[in-house]
């Protein structure tokens, strides 16, 4: 599932796809997480889980902001036709 996001990531041109991909890959750690925390039978995974949840949302957030943030500027959500960012 990791693989899948990065792949989407280094793929995908598309601002809203590479974030959905960044939420597939931190739930593919948050997977493994919970795992190996039931496995050992400790649940500090598990609250570290709760952290990355905290940590996706927020990013989900701020991220789709700044998506229409660049999209009502360049009305595309293209990031290789968004260069705003250039000097």
């Amino acid at each position: 599932m990791f693989c899948c996001g990065v792949l989407g990531v280094v793929v995908r041109r598309n601002a809203i796809v590479i974030f959905m991909s960044i939420e597939l890959m931190l739930n593919a750690v948050n997977l493994s997480l919970v795992a190996f925390s039931s496995f050992l039978g400790d649940s500090t995974g598990q609250m570290l889980v709760f952290f990355v949840m905290v940590v996706a949302a927020a990013e989900a957030a701020i991220g789709l902001a700044i998506i229409i943030a660049l999209f009502r500027n360049k009305q595309t959500v293209y990031v290789d036709e968004i260069n705003i960012l250039k000097w």
